[in-house]
């Protein structure tokens, strides 16, 4: 298992994609599950005041960092018959109007999982994992807990039991598991479109 973040490049420059897919797969010997979880651009802006750079920000970690990472993972995960999931966000299923550049980031990301999903079939799987309030702000968890069906926010560790089930799921492609205790069920939205604060 290995982790990157910001200080191992820009995932949304494709020479920065390909040199740590290669970094990952020397030290591992291979890939055999591959995580897109690079996001930006989630701060509430009304539409209007959105800058370039803000919508850069968010289309750029979130659409192209997922591209190109399983574009240059791909080889690597033809050859173990590996798995890509991308880390979506309930916001790609829901209208955010404060946070429109994430939420059409996310949107375009749970496109990809469909459509890699065939480019790359048969020997990659791609599957999405949805989470919902999960990892709250301090202070706001019985509120968060109250947006959801099961009455809780959720875990790290929830995302993780997801991406595990994934992991071993053959029979499971293009596809999203929404881990969101139900919140988007919930019937609790203000006229934003989205709970208060999310």
């Amino acid at each position: 298992m290995r982790a990157a973040g910001r200080r191992d490049g820009d995932v949304a420059r494709a020479g920065d994609a390909r040199a740590l897919v290669a970094r990952a797969a020397d030290e591992l010997g291979g890939l055999d599950v591959v995580v897109n979880g690079a996001s930006a651009g989630f701060e509430p802006t009304p539409f209007e005041q959105v800058s370039e750079e803000q919508l850069d920000a968010a289309l750029g970690a979130t659409v192209k960092g997922s591209f190109l990472v399983t574009q240059a993972a791909a080889s690597h995960l033809r050859a173990s018959r590996g798995l890509v999931v991308m880390l979506e966000d309930v916001a790609g299923y829901q209208p955010w109007p404060s946070f429109a550049a994430h939420s059409a980031a996310k949107a375009a990301q749970a496109m990809l999982t469909r459509t890699l999903a065939r480019a790359l079939a048969p020997e990659v799987r791609v599957c999405g994992v949805a989470p919902g309030p999960v990892a709250v702000e301090p202070g706001q968890e019985e509120r968060r807990a109250a947006e959801t069906l099961v009455g809780r926010v959720g875990s790290p560790d929830d995302v993780a039991e997801a991406i595990l089930y994934l992991a071993g799921a053959d029979f499971v492609t293009g596809t999203t598991l929404v881990v969101d205790g139900g919140r988007l069920l919930h019937t609790g939205h203000g006229q934003s479109g989205r709970p208060a604060g999310a």
